[in-house]
């Protein structure tokens, strides 16, 4: 089992800065790949960003030029920094990985809050 706790989440103004950090703990041998998820208030959840074991990375074109996915593989810590944050990036986000299994499967963690508000 991949346990992943996320933080850095809180209250930041509007084109403020925020990282936040997802730790994984168990069997991250399997991981295949870690991402950071949102749910914004009356919406679906979705992908903000995305890096494989490989390095590649991948991003919600609403966040594009703005957020940056990171890993610290000695660590097992995956990051998201988020720059020039807009009102709309309000959401809880949540930490994902991917395992290594046919199909692929997932593990999640709690969720850690961003508000960005005046």
């Amino acid at each position: 089992q991949v346990q992943l706790v996320e933080s850095g989440g809180g209250l930041v103004q509007p084109g403020g800065s925020l990282r936040l950090s997802c730790a994984a703990s168990g069997s991250i041998f399997s991981i295949n790949a870690m991402g950071w998820y949102r749910q914004a208030p009356g919406k679906q959840r979705e992908l903000v960003a995305r890096i494989t074991s490989a390095g590649s990375t991948n991003y919600a074109d609403s966040v594009k030029g703005r957020f940056t996915i990171s890993r610290d593989n000695v660590k097992n810590t995956v990051y998201l920094q988020m720059n020039s944050l807009k009102p709309e990036d309000t959401a809880v986000y949540y930490c994902n990985a991917e395992f290594r299994t046919f199909p692929p499967s997932d593990a999640w963690g709690r969720g850690t809050l961003v508000t960005v508000s005046s």
